[in-house]
């Protein structure tokens, strides 16, 4: 028996990037809160990648922040360099991609839950979960007892956590921390199932044995640009990354030793990351490419370790040693920590619901990699919403829900909840139907009120924003009214864009619709052009260019959301319904979707099955 330590309205398992906005949220929404971890000292910790965003997580992360989350921001503050990705494609798939300094992350990170008025973090390993008086009770390894409300997981990988180097393997966390080594089996007690999936990591090198003269460098964008709206100035980027390449010697070494590698030796059970995979599976599953891309990134600016991206791995540390040498610029690289496999327990997502709440489950939730994603960015944007969607609950209030149409947020957590997952979830621009109005520049359009309804935008920032949209709608009627003169320098600068020249006057706004032009080529002759955000000029240029697509996009939202109005009754027995397959019966039963929309994107349920439920339902409305 363990003794009596208290009471919290909201208990957050884990601190890493989950547990952080969860922790966050649920407090400055007035919850008293308690974020558990097994190392305080690893708060926010970036065991992988030194990098925030990147293609489609860098539209999380504004998107957490246009919310009023706090990665963004604390991005912002850690970063070495920035930049946009993608800038040679559309505007829907640009994203922004910072490295960071990873221990100042995690040191600024901590002094903010540290600082966060109704919260306490505290260190526990929390080894039990079970009902108590319609609340639950969190045990730890200590033996104190705590009463919560409501518990969001954020356990990460440290669940049942089992590293694999090789023929070497051992219960470890991330960075050699403990693992949480009792919760799992805790969580099964009470009937939630659960899975084994893996990750990896490449290795660290010592920074003055790489070769930097042989490798190719990246540098950062200039100026560099914030994820968060808060940010005004972000000041130089600080460092440069540096590119280098596999080629057939490392791939004879890598085949060489595969039966070496737990991967593929049948140690590992868990299932890896689809769309990041070690370099031996890169090597046998891509066996016909001569060679594959890696990153050569610090890891701080108070270290000497450099990250070796795009190298993960799990064999023998010999083998890894002599591979790693193998490649130009690490001919005499000195590997500081060796690349790993890490193998740990997470559940199926289709046991949430939209919330993130179990549907079998009061007032418990699961965010991050507990609930089969990937990522830094995917963990914190599920955090975000568990936090909040805990303390409305506690409150007594709506739940929050974002659909797919609002959010990459919304497209991540309807993806977990409504289709499952059978490998870490990652997410991508392509996942989303509605990429063109989901962009990363309009986060703030989209989100922000929904955040100042909530309670998590400040009146400050609220003015700010309420200033940018009046600007925004400004400048479009700018663009409609002004008419533009012909003139022989317009023409020559409309010839040298390869676009027509013009006999009569036009608006600025037909000029800036056409694709070889834009603000920056009419700066010269838009001599009305006012002194605003240059974000708001980008903003405005892309809806201008794709009016069209946008409109068509926005009748598919509100063809989606007419269905996402047909609310289904939460306690219904599919299986009665006639006309519905049986696979769908199945599936419906199982994930109980709480609309039309979420059940049409269920895996397993047709068209056909969507038409038996419409009448279904108009029956019922009827009766």
């Amino acid at each position: 028996m363990g003794y009596y330590a208290g009471k919290y309205d909201v208990a957050v398992i884990g601190a890493g990037h989950a547990g952080i906005e969860a922790g966050l949220a649920a407090a400055r929404l007035g919850c008293k809160t308690a974020v558990f971890t097994i190392n305080m000292d690893a708060v926010g910790n970036c065991p992988c990648n030194p990098s925030i965003g990147g293609t489609a997580k860098g539209h999380l992360v504004r998107e957490i922040d246009a919310l009023g989350g706090e990665m963004g921001k604390t991005a912002d503050e850690c970063f070495l360099q920035m930049r946009m990705l993608n800038k040679g494609k559309g505007p829907a798939v640009h994203s922004l991609r910072a490295q960071i300094d990873r221990r100042k992350y995690s040191s600024v990170m901590k002094h903010k839950l540290e600082l966060q008025k109704n919260l306490d973090l505290r260190q526990a390993e929390i080894v039990s979960i079970e009902r108590f008086n319609d609340n639950w009770k969190l045990q730890t390894r200590m033996n104190a007892e705590f009463e919560c409300r409501a518990v969001i997981i954020a356990t990460g990988t440290f669940l049942g956590g089992k590293i694999y180097i090789g023929d070497v393997s051992f219960e470890s966390g991330p960075d050699g921390i403990f693992p949480a080594s009792f919760l799992g089996e805790s969580i099964r007690r009470l009937g939630i199932s659960t899975r084994r999936f893996k990750t990896g990591t490449p290795a660290r090198v010592l920074k003055s044995s790489v070769d930097f003269s042989q490798l190719e460098v990246q540098t950062g964008d200039e100026p560099p640009v914030p994820f968060s709206y808060d940010t005004e100035e972000l000041g130089e980027n600080k460092a440069v990354c540096h590119i280098s390449y596999t080629n057939e010697k490392t791939k004879e070494i890598i085949l060489k030793n595969i039966h070496r590698s737990p991967l593929y030796g049948g140690k590992i059970e868990g299932v890896g990351p689809r769309y990041c995979p070690s370099i031996e599976d890169k090597i046998v599953r891509f066996s016909d490419k001569p060679r594959h891309q890696l990153f050569i990134e610090p890891c701080g600016i108070d270290t000497e370790e450099m990250y070796i991206q795009g190298m993960s791995s799990s064999l023998p540390e010999d083998v890894q040693i002599e591979f790693y040498h193998t490649i130009k610029g690490l001919e005499n690289a000195l590997i500081m920590r060796s690349a790993y496999a890490i193998e740990y327990d997470c559940i199926d997502p289709l046991q949430l619901d939209a919330t993130l709440e179990f549907t079998d489950y009061s007032c418990l939730y699961g965010a991050g990699q507990f609930n089969g994603s990937s990522g830094y960015e995917e963990a914190a944007a599920q955090g975000l919403i568990a936090g909040i969607n805990a303390a409305l609950k506690v409150k007594g209030k709506k739940p929050f829900i974002l659909d797919r149409a609002s959010s990459y947020i919304g497209t991540l957590i309807d993806d977990l909840v409504t289709k499952g997952v059978s490998d870490p979830y990652r997410m991508m621009t392509s996942r989303s139907e509605y990429r063109l109005i989901l962009r990363q520049d309009n986060a703030d359009s989209r989100l922000t009120p929904l955040g100042r309804d909530i309670g998590l935008i400040s009146d400050d920032r609220w003015k700010r924003f309420n200033e940018k949209q009046k600007n925004k709608k400004n400048e479009y009627n700018r663009l409609k009214k002004t008419v533009i003169a012909p003139s022989e320098r317009l023409n020559e600068i409309l010839v040298s864009h390869e676009t027509s020249p013009i006999s009569t006057g036009i608006r600025l706004i037909e000029l800036i619709k056409r694709p070889q032009l834009g603000y920056e080529a009419l700066k010269e002759i838009d001599t009305e052009r006012p002194s605003i955000d240059p974000n708001i000029f980008e903003q405005v240029e892309t809806e201008v260019k794709y009016e069209g697509y946008i409109k068509r996009q926005e009748a598919q939202i509100e063809q989606m959301r007419r269905l996402e109005g047909r609310i289904l009754p939460k306690n219904v027995d599919y299986s009665s319904i006639s006309g519905l397959r049986l696979e769908a019966q199945e599936k419906l039963n199982k994930i109980k979707p709480q609309n039309l929309g979420q059940a049409s994107r269920i895996s397993g349920v047709s068209p056909a099955d969507i038409s038996v439920l419409i009448i279904w339902l108009s029956q019922q409305k009827k009766d």
